[in-house]
């Protein structure tokens, strides 16, 4: 069983999904790009970010997959999605001020 949930990050929403098959939790990339860039344009930026990785030939970017996620509109979408530890590798990626873990 499968259950969606959202989670707030400074005032931001954060899709998760919880896989109890699995015993993991699922993270909307996006949603996480937006908390940590505060980019105008959370879409563009992932798709720009998983392009360079993938050319630095970063496996977490290979093994993300994508799940039907609630969409802002409302609807059930397919999102690029990450479990905890593909999560916190991406986040060595994005240099943000709120990422303690970045990696220079």
């Amino acid at each position: 069983m499968k259950e969606n949930e959202i989670k707030i990050f400074e005032d931001k929403k954060v899709r998760t999904l919880w896989d109890a098959e699995q015993e993991k939790w699922y993270f909307s990339i996006v949603d996480v790009v937006a908390v940590l860039t505060e980019s105008i344009d959370p879409n563009a930026y992932w798709r720009k970010l998983k392009q360079r990785l993938k050319a630095e030939g970063n496996e977490t970017v290979t093994n993300c997959h994508g799940l039907k996620m609630l969409a802002p509109d409302g609807k059930m979408r397919m999102t690029d999605v990450a479990d905890t530890g593909q999560l916190f590798r991406m986040i060595q990626s994005i240099p943000s001020p709120k990422c303690i873990m970045h990696a220079n």
